[in-house]
């Protein structure tokens, strides 16, 4: 093709769910990631999907390739949240109505990394590892990419960040008003054989343990009826609460995030204590939690050939499972709009940031909320 191609920064799903809508629409493009692989890092907890994240995800992917999508999600009987108290195994209160929405009556849901493959599918040529993208220079006629070695990318028409939460390209563009605060929250992913999960059978489940003087925590779950037998499988959970990781580094992953989920579980109920004395410990993984600024998505002066996607623009805390339904809209929107207008065309950014701005601050302003009344998170003080 004669048009210069689409770059986009980081191959996380909002970027590739994005570079879905272009290989569609035989619009060219090029990824740049800065890891080497998947495999480098862990890819977090499952994900539940909202009616508005698996509309934007099948509006994108051909008829054929949302199928393959949405057979591999998980579906769960939609009977909402049980709540218990994790040390005496108590329920708390009775089934409450699921928050997020889903189809068919089921709470539908799938692994980041399973889904992060899917989107990848037809993109592999286009995906370039290890290229740590810094920064950004506009041309008289395009823009280009800056690596963290110096070096810089093909001439682009339009650039793209969806690098997450520390995007250098985000901070750029907004002159610095995109921010990222640190809520002060920490958490730990781990995994399980699906039969540590029998014991509390089908649901999305809160164990909360406020029995720790340093402050409570808490475990959110989803147990697949029809996988529960099956061993070769795993479900995940997530902990959140008072947790710090060895010298405060929460790139840990591994044996000592595992140790340390199941010291604070130790006093827990039998019933729920399978889900940590038989973890995948090689899976487990700390986490920080942040948020942008609960206020809105700011304004800055438009760029026409730079914009910003998912985390990177709107990160949001884990309370309500938000986050990534949100980022897929972004795909969606900004992938649609560049494919009606048959590739880059001045005024696509300005329009894609105007209608994602309303969607996708009232989203980080709901998920705040959710997780200052149930995970204790407080005000956003310190950025990252």
């Amino acid at each position: 093709m004669s048009q210069k191609p689409i770059l986009i920064s980081g191959g996380g799903l909002a970027s590739l769910l994005f570079a879905q809508a272009l290989l569609r629409h035989n619009i060219p493009f090029e990824i740049y990631e800065r890891d080497a692989s998947f495999d480098v890092r862990g890819h977090g907890y499952r994900l539940r999907l909202s009616d508005e994240g698996l509309n934007a995800i099948e509006s994108v992917l051909s008829p054929e390739s949302w199928q393959r999508f949405y057979d591999k999600c998980g579906k769960t009987g939609g009977s909402g949240f049980a709540a218990f108290n994790a040390v005496t195994g108590e329920q708390t209160d009775h089934q409450t109505p699921e928050t997020l929405a889903s189809r068919d009556g089921k709470i539908v849901g799938i692994a980041r990394g399973e889904m992060r493959r899917l989107f990848l599918d037809g993109c592999e040529e286009h995906l370039h590892w290890s290229k740590h993208v810094v920064g950004y220079e506009l041309t008289p006629d395009g823009v280009r990419a800056v690596f963290a070695d110096g070096t810089k990318s093909i001439e682009g028409s339009l650039l793209v960040g969806g690098e997450g939460i520390h995007s250098r390209v985000a901070k750029q563009l907004s002159g610095g008003k995109l921010k990222v605060y640190d809520t002060g929250a920490r958490g730990i992913h781990g995994q399980a054989p699906t039969t540590a999960f029998k014991g509390l059978g089908e649901g999305v489940f809160r164990l909360r343990d406020d029995s720790r003087p340093e402050g409570d925590l808490w475990i959110i779950t989803n147990v697949r009826a029809k996988d529960m037998d099956d061993p070769s499988l795993q479900f995940g959970w997530t902990m959140i609460g008072p947790i710090k990781a060895p010298n405060d580094d929460y790139t840990v992953v591994g044996k000592q995030a595992a140790d340390l989920a199941k010291s604070l579980t130790a006093n827990w109920d039998p019933r729920f204590k399978p889900l940590f004395d038989e973890m995948v410990e090689s899976e487990a993984a700390f986490w920080k939690i942040t948020c942008s600024s609960p206020n809105g998505v700011p304004e800055w002066t438009n760029e026409p050939r730079v914009t910003v996607i998912g985390d990177a623009v709107h990160s949001m805390t884990p309370a309500g499972g938000i986050g990534a339904n949100t980022a897929v809209q972004d795909s969606a929107l900004l992938g649609r709009l560049i494919g009606e207008a048959g590739g880059y065309k001045e005024g696509i950014t300005a329009a894609y940031e105007k209608e994602m701005r309303v969607y996708g601050g009232n989203a980080v302003k709901t998920s705040y909320g959710m997780a200052k009344s149930s995970m204790g998170i407080g005000e956003l003080v310190n950025t990252i």
